[in-house]
């Protein structure tokens, strides 16, 4: 990697990890107004931001977040949580009203409702607001963390935010300020460059990497859990055929069938 960083925003990516403990005090309105400004700064497809953002602020429905997110306590105590969805429920409630039907039937065309494609074209829209969101409040010395887990109880994140068929909940994030016990976390490491990016064409690990791969990113491992006998089985025993693993797809299934059908 670069050893240098040349300016301030590349040192704030560089420096950026998340934060799951958080200062007591409230985001002053300022710093949060140039969070949503950020997001929704953010590059769009065909500018039409396929994404809507809801602002958490009910204690109850956070403290019910812990739960239905795999118990994270942090959550609750985050000073700001914003839900960002994939939208396109936005434009298809315009396009009724600007009988969009009815002129495709005059000119003999089909009117398409969202499909698959444009639910991932709308999930792009939204974690890309979402990112720019991330790295707004690290420039102001607010940390945050992805909670990918919102995906998961599809049926019990529709109730709590009222969501419609053509809105999907893809991350919750959680903002705060930094305490001084935060401050001095050591930053999480990640894979090394030539095995993440490539030239021209992809490629395959080679099984004699995996070793460099995996040892520089996990460090020395002395046990594992549930039986498993090396990195490769402890992470899908942990993450991967875990029980909140089935959950999200099950939930991720639920909602791409009702936004098809």
């Amino acid at each position: 990697m670069p050893r240098e960083q040349p300016n301030e925003t590349l040192r704030v990516l560089d420096n950026r990890s998340s934060l799951r403990g958080y200062h007591s005090r409230s985001l002053t309105e300022d710093h949060k107004d140039w969070i949503i400004h950020s997001a929704m700064r953010a590059p769009t497809a065909g500018n039409m931001m396929h994404y809507s953002i809801i602002e958490v602020s009910d204690q109850e429905k956070k403290d019910r977040l812990v739960e239905t997110c795999d118990n994270q306590p942090f959550i609750a105590k985050a000073p700001l949580v914003l839900l960002f969805l994939a939208d396109m429920q936005r434009w298809y409630d315009y396009f009724e009203h600007a009988d969009v039907p009815e002129f495709c039937e005059s000119k003999g065309m089909e009117y398409v409702t969202p499909q698959e494609s444009d639910l991932l074209l709308a999930c792009c829209d939204a974690l890309i607001a979402a990112q720019n969101a991330v790295i707004a409040a690290e420039s102001l010395g607010i940390g945050s963390c992805y909670i990918g887990d919102i995906m998961e109880n599809i049926e019990t994140h529709r109730e709590m935010f009222s969501l419609p068929r053509w809105v999907f909940p893809i991350s919750l994030v959680c903002f705060g300020y930094r305490t001084e016990r935060e401050e001095e976390r050591p930053q999480s490491s990640r894979f090394p460059r030539e095995f993440v990016y490539f030239e021209d064409e992809y490629s395959h690990v080679d099984s004699k990497a995996f070793e460099k791969m995996l040892g520089e990113h996990f460090g020395k491992t002395d046990g594992f859990s549930g039986g498993t006998q090396n990195i490769g089985q402890a992470i899908y025993w942990r993450k991967t055929g875990s029980d909140f693993a089935a959950e999200m797809r099950r939930s991720v299934k639920v909602a791409l069938e009702d936004w098809s059908e």
